[in-house]
């Protein structure tokens, strides 16, 4: 799954948010709500992304920049972080 999920930041941070969220939506963990989170902040759906949010140990306000809070994800997926 950690493979899958990386993939999806990856698609994010190419821009390609729908191939994103496919697999993000696909997956039930707190990481993957987490991508989703971001995903719908990057498309300026505020309530949908904090809803998202609510499913983590993260907040919207956590990251201001939505490319860093991507790089940050695929940290935690790499065990980078």
């Amino acid at each position: 799954m950690q493979q899958s999920l990386l993939r999806a930041v990856e698609l994010a941070l190419d821009g390609d948010w729908d191939g994103a969220h496919r697999i993000a939506q696909d997956a039930n963990e707190e990481v993957a709500h987490w991508i989703h989170a971001v995903l719908h902040k990057i498309e300026g759906d505020e309530w949908n992304s904090r809803y998202w949010y609510r499913r983590t140990s993260h907040a919207y306000e956590e990251y201001a920049d939505p490319q860093e809070e991507l790089r940050a994800i695929a940290a935690v997926l790499t065990g980078g972080n």
